[in-house]
């Protein structure tokens, strides 16, 4: 399976990015109860944030907080006979807590876009992703109390601090154009893996919860919310048309210019309008390039794209383009005749334009 991922992904290069690109904030609310069901109810109210950051549009890392505002433990108002240390022993737990909050939980998880890793990044993030959410981190308990245990005939104090882990899902629902705004659904378990005896996963001691949050992606220095990427086999194909080119002049010395305007296409070019990067919106300049344009026109527009990105995505950004153009043409009262989506052509003219031709 990873070989296949790999290999879907080998034509398509992302950006690196810089120390604060693609970080997010968010906020979050949730329920937990224990893990063993024995007290089930009340569930405790979570409440937490998180700082993170992606590090590839696969893997990244989140610092998360949160606040646990009930007392439904297992470590208190719990009964019976738990497996402690390789044997079975009559608990009986004591204590409580007075404090608003009763227990935070201070976590460093790792975080794995599966949506990406499986099915590629396409340059944007996808409506709806999963993600895998694990880590450690430092549990502390309030409260005046001092709970014992009483196993056989002796006592031992609980822990006000321990070392947790989590273990959770993420479904992401990102949202907006930009993809900026992230709503999230996060079923985890909290594990508390020191409370009696070694460092282990007890069922006894952990708790089962959802949480339900908002994040928020700050803009990176690509001015997009989210990792860019390149075409690697749209760019090997631009350099195999320049090096075509430059044999068929082997005794010249060739320079090819770049421009941001596009190939001749067999009719009078008319004007060309700029776009910004990965927009397919007139601003004022290209408004007033197509003022210039006869109202009672025939006109053929031709959207293009830059190499950033698919070819897939440039495809159809350079549709959008296209389109836009055509509709402020329509309103004006001009007809049109074609309408066409080209993407990324390649030689000496490319770019992010629409060129406007009589017909």
């Amino acid at each position: 399976m990873m070989m296949t991922v790999f290999s879907a992904n080998a034509q398509v290069a992302t950006q690196n990015s810089k120390l604060f690109d693609n970080t997010y904030v968010g906020v979050g609310v949730g329920v937990t109860t224990p893990l063993n069901f024995d007290s089930m109810f009340p569930v405790n109210t979570v409440v937490g944030i998180k700082f993170g950051k992606e590090l590839t549009p696969v893997f990244g890392f989140e610092l998360e907080g949160s606040a646990v505002l009930n007392d439904n433990f297992n470590r208190y108002g719990t009964n019976g006979s738990l497996p402690i240390d390789g044997g079975m022993f009559n608990v009986h737990h004591t204590g409580s807590i007075n404090t608003f909050v009763k227990a935070t939980n201070v976590g460093l998880n790792g975080v794995i876009n599966w949506s990406n890793l499986v099915c590629g990044y396409n340059g944007t993030p996808r409506f709806f992703e999963v993600k895998t959410n694990t880590g450690f981190g430092w549990g502390h308990y309030f409260g005046n109390y001092t709970p014992h245990y009483v196993i056989g005939g002796w006592h031992a104090s609980g822990k006000r601090n321990v070392l947790t882990a989590k273990t959770g899902f993420d479904f992401a629902f990102n949202l907006g154009e930009a993809k900026a705004h992230t709503i999230t659904v996060s079923p985890a378990i909290y594990w508390n893996l020191n409370e009696v005896g070694n460092v282990k996963f007890n069922k006894n001691y952990a708790q089962l919860g959802v949480m339900v949050g908002y994040a928020y992606h700050f803009k990176t220095s690509n001015k997009t919310h989210a990792f860019k990427t390149y075409d690697i086999g749209a760019m090997n194909a631009q350099i195999a048309y320049l090096t075509d080119q430059l044999a068929k002049k082997p005794n010249e010395v060739v320079k090819e210019v770049v421009k941001e305007v596009t190939h001749e296409t067999g009719f009078g070019v008319k004007e060309t309008v700029f776009f910004a990067f990965d927009s397919a919106e007139l601003d004022d300049n290209a408004k007033a390039t197509l003022d210039k344009l006869g109202e009672n026109g025939i006109y053929v527009v031709r959207g293009y794209a830059s190499n950033e990105g698919s070819t897939e995505y440039n495809k159809a950004l350079s549709l959008r383009r296209a389109e836009a153009v055509a509709e402020y043409l329509r309103n004006r009262g001009a007809r049109i005749d074609t309408v066409e989506g080209l993407g990324v052509v390649f030689g000496p003219t490319t770019g992010r334009v629409a060129v406007i031709t009589n017909k």
